[in-house]
């Protein structure tokens, strides 16, 4: 997307009435069985990387996804995945998500950005109207869930979704260490406050098996995001271990769940996506 519409917010189809754009959002929505909303109450407790293998596990069952990436500052979805490119407008006048597979596909603004490094300076009311032509300008057609992955934080992005998709329920991503709980608490407030249900919370980053002797390595702290999920009556949804192939995998845009798909963090995947799939 050029300058010029980083004041404006999404192109396709611009000009309609308020009441074309709802009935848009709405048909859109209704198609999609399940929505789900990744959200963190700080940065870098892997958030991003979490929602991506958490779709790609899902897509391996046989479901069909969509990641809508909604990090409208810092959208990584697609470099995770190995996606370039730009959006594809259809004979409906409707972009086409990215296809990453047959049960997968995938938007973000990085795909309606000409400059992959240009900064998208947009306010609230911007960011209101991109969420939603996210959803009602985009043929997402028939879909089991929707895994939608926003900032750090209980800001407009994650509140455009609560209001927008009012059905969405909400996967929060923890550290064990005591600030990222802190901060994952505000998360859970936020829920609360805007009456999304909480599907439940994950701990990532917990624990790693020493190479050389296979000892767990407590490196964040141990147990924090158990033991808030039961203070808070909130589904503990399991732990996913530290294992620095992740990074790399996500730098280089290689699916870690295919190249491991025996380690430890592939198998916490697997079991996550099994929970979610007894909603379909």
């Amino acid at each position: 997307m050029a300058n010029q519409n980083q004041q404006s917010g999404c192109s396709v189809n611009k000009g309609r009435s308020k009441e074309d754009q709802d009935a848009a959002v709405t048909g859109s929505l209704q198609k999609i069985k399940h929505k789900l909303l990744v959200m963190s109450g700080k940065g870098g407790v892997g958030k991003t990387s979490t929602a991506v293998n958490l779709a790609i596990a899902l897509a391996k069952k046989g479901a069909n996804v969509g990641i809508m990436d909604v990090d409208l500052h810092g959208p990584d979805v697609p470099r995770m995945l190995g996606l370039d490119g730009l959006l594809d407008v259809n004979a409906n006048n409707k972009l086409e998500p990215m296809r990453y597979s047959d049960h997968l596909h995938v938007v973000s603004i990085e795909a309606l950005s000409v400059s992959k490094d240009e900064a998208i300076i947009w306010r609230g009311p911007i960011k209101y109207s991109a969420i939603r032509q996210f959803i009602g300008d985009v043929e997402w057609g028939d879909l089991d869930f929707l895994v939608i992955d926003s900032p750090p934080g209980t800001g407009d992005e994650p509140l455009t979704v609560a209001q927008t998709i009012t059905d969405a329920k909400a996967i929060i991503v923890t550290t064990p260490q005591e600030v990222s709980l802190a901060d994952v608490r505000k998360s859970i407030n936020f829920c609360k406050t805007v009456k999304m249900d909480i599907f439940g919370l994950l701990e990532n980053m917990s624990g790693l098996a020493c190479p050389h002797c296979g000892e767990m390595l407590e490196l964040f702290g141990c147990g924090g995001g158990e033991k808030t999920a039961q203070a808070l009556s909130i589904t503990f949804l399991g732990k996913i271990p530290f294992d620095p192939r992740v990074v790399s995998c996500g730098d280089s845009g290689a699916s870690f769940l295919d190249q491991y798909k025996d380690s430890p963090v592939s198998d916490a995947f697997s079991r996550i996506a099994e929970k979610l799939m007894e909603l379909k």
